[in-house]
């Protein structure tokens, strides 16, 4: 998958831990919820159907409590090698309001049980990505990056 600069956020990371962990820390809803916003946010709710065309939902909720329900679709599933996921449909292929971004993970074998992780936030309009990075992108998913470090660490 290509996109431009003006429309592509990405953080790369190398873990010690095999592509199926990783694979699995993004698939599974219990352990989604420990990893997947920076703390003091968590997360509430995960509903996730693992295939093309499937929906996902992920409530994020605020310190103050507040709930953020954040629904998707898979476009495209390589088991323990790729997910692409994306907020422009709700659920089957309902549009969302707003499409915001596509993300996409990949997960490259380094060997001796190591994994390259690329996560890209691919947006629509340049204006979203600006907004997405003032938002705390590389921050943010930086932070839940360490936490999936430490829940591949225990797992």
């Amino acid at each position: 998958m290509i996109a431009d600069a003006k429309h592509e956020l990405v953080l790369v990371r190398e873990f010690d831990a095999p592509r199926e962990k990783i694979f699995k820390a993004w698939t599974d809803p219990e352990l989604m919820m420990e990893w997947f916003v920076p703390r003091p946010w968590t997360v509430s709710k995960v509903e996730n159907d693992v295939r093309p065309g499937g929906a996902s939902l992920v409530v994020m909720r605020s310190p103050e409590g507040q709930e953020f329900p954040n629904h998707g679709v898979y476009l495209e599933v390589v088991e323990n090698e790729k997910i692409v996921l994306t907020d422009a449909y709700t659920s089957a292929w309902v549009p969302s309001e707003k499409p915001f971004m596509t993300a996409v993970v990949l997960l490259e074998d380094l060997g001796n049980g190591r994994t390259k992780y690329t996560a890209k936030a691919l947006h629509w309009r340049a204006e979203d990505k600006e907004e997405h990075e003032k938002m705390g992108f590389y921050e943010g998913w930086g932070k839940a990056a360490d936490q999936l470090a430490e829940v591949l660490a225990r797992n």
